[in-house]
């Protein structure tokens, strides 16, 4: 005699959900609730912008400096490297192996002047058509660290100023000091990258109040 062994229905399981694309996808909205929002447009709102790099979408661009005159532009901006007195000794005794620490970083600012554009997003390319660098050693009797300070001026002829092009040849001239010494001295730091004064342009003449810390 045959027996025949029925087995109970199981019940039918949808398709997709052994699908491992699916699992995954399942697990991820689990783990990231963020991914089950719905996100209106990205685009930025309309605002009044204060600034003239954003127009009044509040989207970034350039200036339009088209109908501006042509005068003279001066900016003078400053950097200091503090760094250790034998740091300062060794730079000031040209015993420094890799070279001519100051000339090095003289001629890394006049570089970095005429990069600005490509470093600064927004800055316009105007042509240069001086650049003057300055090293001071700012020491007090009593102090702790050397101070080497960096003092750059800009000047061209064109529609827009050169404010940035002074302040990124003094910063680049700094880290450039840094990188000639840092094998001596990692903790020497750089401080007080501003603008000291600027002249010309509708905006007129500035000039950073000399009793401020910076």
């Amino acid at each position: 005699m045959r027996y025949r062994l029925q087995l109970p229905k199981m019940p039918r399981i949808q398709s997709d959900s052994l699908r491992p694309e699916s699992v995954t996808k399942e697990r991820t909205r689990r783990q990231n609730p963020l991914l089950n929002h719905t996100f209106s447009s990205i685009a930025p709102r309309p605002l009044n912008p204060i600034s003239n790099h954003f127009d009044e979408q509040g989207n970034a661009h350039m200036v339009d400096v088209s109908q501006k005159k042509t005068t003279v532009r001066v900016a003078t901006a400053s950097a200091s490297v503090m760094m250790d007195p034998e740091s300062a000794e060794k730079i000031r005794s040209a015993q420094v192996k890799k070279g001519d620490v100051l000339g090095i970083a003289r001629i890394a600012a006049i570089q970095a002047v005429k990069s600005t554009p490509q470093l600064i997003p927004l800055c316009h390319a105007i042509p240069i058509e001086a650049v003057s660098i300055d090293f001071f050693w700012e020491n007090q009797a009593d102090a702790e660290l050397s101070e080497l300070r960096c003092e750059v001026e800009v000047r061209t002829s064109a529609k827009t100023g050169v404010e940035m092009e002074a302040m990124t040849a003094v910063t680049v001239a700094c880290l450039t000091i840094y990188d000639m010494i840092k094998s001596f001295d990692r903790s020497s730091e750089i401080r007080r990258a501003r603008l000291l004064r600027k002249s010309g342009g509708k905006s007129g003449d500035f000039e950073v109040d000399s009793g401020s810390s910076g």
